[in-house]
């Protein structure tokens, strides 16, 4: 891992937005573009990162905003990676509310199904795993959720008594989009994730998040890891607020790469992300999705958040789920995969970039104290004043 493969393959055309802290006199983020590799702080003509996705003009806006450069985004990023005082990469969103979709793939269908039964035991995992893909099958990634074939396999594991809360969002006609974590909570690229002290069957999830205007507009996409408690959400499904939102728990970065002529939602349709964990122990895990293989259409899952029934004036980011739920063994046989504190995990996309952390517990990690108030009154010190939105 080094900072040349965390940016996009085609960075000179790759047109990213993102936010960086600056220490004093700033201390506080600032809203940062990348163009050919320079990074420039543009907060005095876009206070927020929703300010400026919202604009209809954002790509040659963008472009062409005059602004502070900061220098190269390599020598920013591995300084972020590094530590200390100085500027470092934050997550590239502010005031969005972060929305999560949950069994998008099969494969991760199956991974809750088998969650539910276990009642949060890995050691009960690989067991009920042959036996679900023995009455389900293991491939269901050609079932169009809400279909009528859909509907006839419900009605037979209904009869059986094997019908889950989790199939009823995996193939059924309604998604699960769940709120995963406040606006300003997310952590950026070399940032630590968090899990819960109690948690002892935990997991990365490796994904594109999309950014969405005011307008309910796919402007954007990124990367995401959607920080997991398999344990707890297994209890339970009601807990699933104490099993996905916790401190560090949601991380994002390290641009939103903006949509245009090289860069679409057809280019998220198509895109791989791959999972990498290398533990302090030695142990390492390699993994990819495929977003051609998601059983919902990204665009669909953004019109299950957004419209008529529920608007977000601040424009959203919406983790589209992801395939991989790593079962590799790590602390004996029949134990599948869980977080050893100190482990590095790198999520990354050709064209989006990567995705680096280092896990932590929640209750150890630097806490969350820089929230929406915050964020308004270091602007209003620095005099930059975001505009009101149009009513």
């Amino acid at each position: 891992m080094n900072e040349a493969n965390t940016l996009p393959s085609d960075l000179t055309r790759a047109l990213l937005v993102g936010r960086v802290w600056r220490p004093a006199p700033v201390n506080g983020p600032s809203v940062v573009v990348v163009r050919n590799g320079e990074v420039f702080d543009i907060t005095a003509a876009a206070p927020t990162v929703s300010d400026l996705l919202d604009r209809p003009d954002r790509v040659a806006f963008a472009a062409s905003a005059e602004g502070e450069s900061l220098g190269d985004v390599r020598a920013l990023m591995a300084a972020t990676l590094q530590g200390g005082g100085g500027p470092r990469l934050l997550a590239p969103c502010d005031l969005q509310p972060i929305k999560a979709a949950g069994v998008t793939f099969a494969i991760s269908l199956l991974e809750r199904m088998i969650e539910e039964e276990a009642g949060g035991d890995a050691s009960r995992a690989d067991e009920i795993r042959v036996r679900m893909q023995a009455l389900i099958g293991s491939d269901l990634s050609r079932l169009r959720p809400g279909s009528p074939e859909a509907a006839k396999l419900k009605t037979e594991l209904v009869d059986r008594g094997q019908w889950s809360q989790y199939l009823e969002v995996g193939i059924g006609p309604d998604a699960e989009v769940f709120s995963k974590t406040p606006a300003m909570a997310s952590v950026g690229f070399g940032a630590q994730i968090g899990v819960l002290p109690e948690s002892q069957w935990n997991n990365p999830e490796p994904e594109i998040v999309l950014a969405v205007d005011s307008r309910g507009e796919v402007v954007g996409a990124t990367l995401g890891n959607d920080v997991n408690l398999r344990d707890i959400e297994g209890r339970s499904a009601l807990l699933l607020t104490k099993a996905k939102d916790n401190n560090g728990s949601c991380a994002i970065g390290p641009f939103i790469r903006l949509f245009d002529d090289a860069f679409t939602m057809d280019s998220v349709r198509q895109a791989d992300v791959s999972l990498r964990i290398e533990g302090a122990d030695g142990f390492e895990l390699d993994g990819v999705s495929h977003m051609r293989e998601i059983s919902r259409d990204p665009l669909d899952l953004v019109r299950q958040a957004y419209g008529a029934h529920h608007q977000y004036p601040d424009g959203f980011m919406l983790f589209l789920g992801t395939m991989f739920s790593p079962s590799q063994d790590r602390k004996g046989p029949g134990t599948g995969f869980t977080h050893k504190l100190g482990d590095r995990v790198v999520i990354a996309s050709d064209r989006i970039g990567a995705l680096v952390n280092d896990v932590q517990l929640s209750t150890e990690i630097a806490p969350w104290t820089f929230g929406v108030r915050a964020l308004y009154a270091n602007l209003a010190e620095r005099g930059v004043f975001p505009k009101a939105p149009a009513a």
